[in-house]
């Protein structure tokens, strides 16, 4: 782990202790801790900072991250999972700095069926969004994680697996306390603010082989304004877990990812045999578009504006226009609400 990373894990648990009192950490102390000079911490927090982390310095008093922030180590998250999640990870690492976590868990290949790997990254120097976007998180304030599976041979249930994860996530944030969700057709979280998170879903497979499936999940924790200006030029204004709760303190982004990860595994281990049925209810409820005016745009199908109506089994949009419904499929078009949704 660099030292920029290691002083954000110690500036976050220190953070995550605050009571009344802010706590901070004088450039002395950590550059003891950390036995570095005083300068190589004040360049690690320099380097921090340019990533979007939004740090405190105080003359005489030290550094403190600027918003509510908890530590995330692999240690954390796996002794939250239950024994028998905790039992189906093949690999699982919390690193601090990756290209992107759904390319480090392609490249590094399918898990045996029944098992997974997982993997969550402080910062990605390349994250992907849906249609070719670029994700971005500050390290500290947001959760970067992908986790891995293996089907056997079902690919025609898949194109709503990304919907079916999004309520799966969601019932993960129920989990911690979180409420107040809901889902943008195809893959985003939203809020009545703007957009909390979003899922990407990839596939490799060969010839009659098994189908390895990357579900990528990025997710707004503490932003900061800052960065939360930076990521909304041109795009959904982004929200976070900090605004959903009455003290502004989310839950620890360990327990966070362990509520997904739970959530997730039970999802995967029962689709093949369920597919989005068991979960079209519960997206249906949490379903932000339904009833709303939509406007389609850069997809293959000539279907023109109309009012949403929720989704069907397969996971496709509907889109009623002139009487007449159209089904969308997920990954052709963009959809924007009347509203700017």
């Amino acid at each position: 782990m660099t030292l920029a990373m290691e002083l954000l894990q110690r500036l976050a648990t220190s953070r995550a202790a605050e009571k009344d009192t802010p706590l901070f950490l004088s450039g002395a102390a950590l550059a003891a801790e950390f036995t570095v000079t005083r300068s190589a911490i004040w360049k690690a927090i320099g380097l921090l900072r340019q990533r979007g982390t939004e740090i405190q310095a105080v003359t005489h008093r030290g550094y403190r991250l600027a918003r509510p922030a908890s530590p995330l180590r692999v240690e954390g998250v796996l002794a939250r999972l239950s024994p028998d999640t905790r039992a189906r990870v093949r690999n699982g690492h919390c690193e601090d700095e990756v290209p992107s976590t759904s390319t480090v868990l392609l490249e590094r290949g399918a898990p045996p069926p029944g098992q997974f790997d997982f993997l969550s990254a402080e910062y990605q120097r390349a994250g992907r969004g849906r249609l070719g976007r670029s994700w971005l998180a500050p390290p500290g304030g947001a959760i970067c994680l992908s986790w891995s599976w293996c089907f056997e041979g079902m690919a025609q249930r898949l194109g709503a697996l990304s919907l079916a994860t999004g309520v799966a996530v969601l019932r993960a944030l129920r989990s911690v306390g979180i409420t107040g969700v809901q889902l943008k057709w195809p893959n985003d979280l939203v809020t009545g603010g703007g957009k909390l998170g979003g899922i990407l879903i990839e596939i490799r497979s060969e010839a009659a082989g098994p189908l390895h499936v990357v579900v990528g999940l990025g997710l707004n924790v503490s932003v900061g304004p800052t960065m939360r200006e930076f990521i909304g030029v041109g795009g959904l204004q982004p929200v976070d877990l900090a605004e959903l709760v009455p003290d502004g303190l989310p839950p620890p982004r360990e327990a966070l990812v362990a509520a997904i990860l739970e959530q997730n595994v039970a999802l995967l281990r029962n689709f093949s045999r369920d597919g989005f049925a068991a979960a079209l209810a519960e997206y249906q409820a949490a379903d932000a578009l339904c009833g709303k005016p939509v406007r389609l745009s850069g997809g293959s199908q000539a279907v023109p504006d109309g009012i949403a109506r929720g989704v069907d089994v397969d996971g496709a949009l509907l889109v009623e226009r002139g009487g007449q419904l159209h089904r969308i499929v997920a990954g052709e078009v963009s959809v924007r609400t009347g509203e700017g949704q």
